[in-house]
């Protein structure tokens, strides 16, 4: 409960809850925290525009330079800016391995990671940050596959209501592959990505 607080704190800064057990608290609590947090001022454009980026960052657990860098990176690409910004943090190795239902929360993800218990076609890769492409196969390494955490995400515990249509996931095997560029329509993450686009091309 300890470490929930923390990402409870910063859900209700952020209007969303970001990990399950932050459900509970932001619901109980829906609005800033601190002193003044019922009767906040209005809130200006800028302040909008950094909230709606400041989501972003916190639903890939990412840092401010890496999501700059995804957006520089996205700015480059041909099409709308913000649609590709969401694909390429979509094809996160943390992000799909949180998305298939391998993992509770995309720190439950990360950890996974980075303590090697995911391969990338059949190779071991310790890189949350690592950019998949459509074709590539995620699962978890056969060692680890005992493990309690995997025993519960196998039997489904993670899976939600609606399938992710960019993603084959077989999931009692702990395996998932990337069918194709994530949509901006089918992700499920909430910020208005043309918000993003302005704070960033201010």
């Amino acid at each position: 409960m300890n470490q929930a607080r923390p990402k409870a704190r910063l859900s209700r800064a952020l209007g969303i809850p970001l990990t399950p057990k932050c459900v509970k608290y932001f619901e109980r609590r829906p609005y800033p925290p601190g002193v003044h947090g019922r009767g906040r001022k209005k809130i200006t454009d800028y302040g909008t525009r950094l909230l709606e980026k400041q989501r972003l960052r916190h639903q890939y657990n990412v840092s401010e330079k890496q999501l700059r860098r995804a957006f520089d990176e996205a700015a480059r690409m041909p099409g709308k800016t913000g649609e590709n910004l969401i694909a390429l943090l979509e094809q996160r190795l943390d992000a799909v391995v949180l998305r298939s239902g391998m993992a509770r929360t995309i720190y439950q993800a990360r950890q996974f990671v980075t303590h090697r218990h995911v391969l990338v076609n059949g190779r071991r890769v310790d890189k949350p940050s690592y950019r998949l492409r459509p074709g590539d196969t995620v699962e978890v390494a056969a060692k680890s596959r005992t493990m309690e955490p995997f025993v519960v995400s196998a039997a489904g515990a993670h899976v939600g209501g609606n399938p992710t249509p960019y993603l084959d996931v077989t999931i009692s095997a702990l395996r998932a592959t990337l069918l194709a560029v994530p949509p901006r329509a089918q992700v499920p993450v909430i910020c208005d990505v043309q918000m993003i686009v302005e704070f960033y091309s201010r």
